[in-house]
């Protein structure tokens, strides 16, 4: 091969791998810039989602729908709507202070439930499915609760049993397994779903309990517990209010959806 010609084909080489590295580079650009789109906006709803039946129950911008257990209204006060969330003022002084809990303004039998919540350090509030809405009675002497909890510094953590009163339990009855929940100030991804009694409660990817409404199971489970003497949680309700709880402490919630299944 003649020098010149051995020239003209290093520099046709060298051309090809610079255009090659430039149209990869190119295409990892086009690819991340894609992936950046797709990344979901809190207190938004992909096309997938609504096509799947999924509906935002709380926008990120107002209350509407949301009122007070026991209320006509939002509170006056104890809750605003700062960031995008939904948050709980804290008192300091637990559930005696501050504006109490709210529900959504619609029963649901069968769905999903999703949100997310972060907590502030010592922080304590719960998600109550299936409430019915009792006058001169608080919600959770009719509702099941999933337990919302700063595991490393709230008492409650070392109270109940076997750890059913930490993030993600049902409330003083079973404990979450696996306990993933993350500390207090980071987001956690939550599910509940209900089905003709059938119940599963999903913490941050993972189901971490699953028990049986209105069965034996249950009302023996409910008869050795806090909850024993109170009909309306022994006999808990086929239908009823999705509320969460002001417990005094800082919460924040978003991204609230649900699904309804028939």
């Amino acid at each position: 091969m003649s020098k010149n010609l051995f020239t003209i084909s290093l520099l046709f080489s060298l051309i090809i791998l610079i255009s090659c590295g430039t149209q990869s580079k190119k295409d990892g650009e086009e690819q991340e810039e894609q992936t950046t789109e797709m990344k979901e906006e809190p207190n938004t709803l992909t096309q997938t989602e609504i096509d799947d039946g999924w509906v935002l129950l709380f926008d990120g911008e107002t209350t509407e729908e949301w009122r007070g257990y026991n209320l006509d209204s939002f509170p006056a006060k104890g809750w605003e709507v700062t960031d995008g969330t939904l948050h709980v003022i804290g008192s300091g002084k637990g559930e005696a202070g501050g504006g109490g809990d709210i529900i959504y303004d619609k029963m649901f039998d069968n769905f999903e439930l999703a949100l997310e919540w972060k907590v502030s350090e010592g922080g304590n509030s719960g998600i109550f499915y299936l409430a019915k809405e009792i006058p001169g009675t608080p919600i959770w002497k009719s509702a099941p609760e999933m337990q919302i909890l700063d595991n490393e510094k709230h008492v409650d953590a070392k109270l109940g049993k076997d750890g059913n009163r930490q993030a993600g339990s049902l409330y003083d009855l079973i404990p979450a397994d696996p306990q993933n929940a993350k500390p207090a100030g980071e987001w956690n991804q939550v599910k509940i779903l209900v089905y003709k009694g059938t119940v599963v409660h999903y913490m941050n990817g993972e189901p971490v309990l699953e028990y049986h409404l209105w069965t034996d199971d249950w009302k023996n489970m409910v008869a050795n517990s806090k909850f024993a003497d109170w009909e309306e949680f022994v006999n808990t309700a086929e239908e009823g209010y999705i509320g969460l709880q002001d417990h005094g402490d800082d919460v924040w919630f978003r991204n609230i959806r649900i699904k309804e299944m028939e």
